[in-house]
């Protein structure tokens, strides 16, 4: 099965665009028209409410970034903590599978945890960025 390691930048790609794509959909009508009904919403919940603009640019910007594959540990370790706070406020209470459950939300923030620990991959900014990446011959 060593052929399927050629693969893995693939795979890491294919992370990235998932979870980067449903991160900026998600956060696109908060960050552009609905930032003061999900402030309210985030303060009914308990939270301050200045935590929902750091929700809402989280999910909208942190998913470009992770679309582009820029700093794309650090928008992923922030969407992880955003999501992992969404489901201890929002979904858990509805169950795994129920309407409205965590199922969703743990598989994104899976993606996300996975794509702290093992970088954008070499389909990325962060390769291009990094020193000696790009595939600049010394």
């Amino acid at each position: 099965m060593r052929y399927l390691d050629r693969l893995q930048p693939l795979a890491l790609l294919v992370m990235r665009l998932a979870l980067g794509a449903v991160m900026v959909g998600h956060g696109y009508h908060k960050v552009f028209g609905g930032l003061h009904q999900h402030a309210h919403l985030v303060a009914s919940l308990g939270l301050p409410a200045w935590t929902a603009y750091l929700s809402a640019f989280t999910e909208f910007f942190g998913g470009l970034l992770v679309l582009l594959g820029l700093f794309t540990r650090a928008a992923a370790f922030a969407i992880c903590i955003n999501l992992s706070v969404a489901i201890a406020k929002v979904h858990f209470h509805n169950g795994l599978m129920g309407d409205h459950g965590y199922e969703f939300p743990l598989a994104l923030a899976a993606l996300a945890f996975g794509l702290i620990f093992l970088g954008g991959g070499p389909i990325a900014f962060d390769h291009i960025r990094a020193p000696g990446g790009g595939g600049k011959s010394k």
